[in-house]
């Protein structure tokens, strides 16, 4: 068997792969269900609201996203035998199954419900401390993002370290509980925080970007079709007035979607009454 030697940008292309589909889907649910579950509560329990929304849209990206994390991982081992993407899929469905992508399903959502509670939580509450007008602001965004995103890495990094331990082995366990055992029996109860300062270093940047891009686009899909910063101006109304949405023809793609819906709902402190 030959040995792939490790580079740090080994994965990446899968990450690539999976993240477009898998982030599409995730916003399209979130502020769906930000809008409904707002609705029906009228406003009153912002942080459940959030906290909910977070954690329906992390079960429709994990569907979407887990095959790509598993071959991502299998990627990024040490010694991985992998000479790239399509290869190293097709290599572990023939020997271990469709079931191989999915092993650590129950694993990823039980880590990414609670992470992305507090991810949204924090993002919301930030946001309300840093931008209580809700207004397109890039460095309170960027903040925001990162404070979630490091928060929310390190209370969940034991679940991180089952996951990875179930994407990166064959059949030495299978599910959170096993894996937890296997942890446990090689590392010591100090193994469920390794890479703790790793993933909180990853995940800063990478919730700050991301917010980031994503109210970048939001506030320049008001513009544009809300007719320049008048069209802004009156998206931002008390009212809740909306003049968004209403563009003719061919509905568009899942991701452009999520940022239509997005900036259809006004923000929760504008609009309670």
């Amino acid at each position: 068997m030959r040995i792939i030697k490790a580079v740090p940008v080994r994965g990446m292309s899968a990450v690539v792969a999976g993240a477009g589909p898998a982030h599409a889907c995730f916003f399209a649910t979130y502020e769906q269900s930000k809008h409904t579950l707002g609705h029906l509560t009228r406003h009153r329990h912002e942080h459940i609201t959030h906290g909910l929304s977070g954690c329906l849209a992390s079960l429709v990206h994990d569907a979407v996203s887990n095959p790509a994390e598993v071959v991502k991982q299998r990627l990024q081992m040490l010694h991985s035998p992998y000479r790239g993407v399509w290869e190293c899929a097709r290599r572990v469905y023939r020997a271990e199954g469709l079931r191989a992508f999915y092993r650590s399903y129950g694993t990823q959502v039980t880590m990414n419900v609670p992470f992305q509670a507090v991810h949204f939580v924090t993002y919301e509450w930030c946001q309300g401390r840093l931008n209580a007008s809700r207004a397109y602001d890039p460095l309170a965004h960027a903040c925001s993002g990162a404070l979630a995103g490091a928060l929310a890495a390190a209370a969940t990094t034991p679940l991180d370290v089952c996951k990875t331990a179930l994407n990166t082995q064959e059949a030495t366990a299978d599910g959170l509980v096993q894996a937890a055992a296997l942890v446990l029996r090689t590392s010591g109860p100090r193994g469920f925080l390794k890479g703790v300062h790793a993933r909180v270093l990853y995940q800063m940047p990478a919730a700050a970007i991301c917010w980031l891009t994503y109210e970048t686009f939001k506030h320049a899909l008001v513009k544009t079709e809300g007719g320049g910063e008048d069209g802004a101006a009156k998206e931002r109304t008390s009212t809740g007035v909306s003049n968004v949405g209403n563009v003719s023809g061919v509905g568009p793609p899942l991701a452009c979607a999520a940022l239509r819906l997005a900036a259809e709902v006004p923000p929760p402190t504008l609009t309670r009454t």
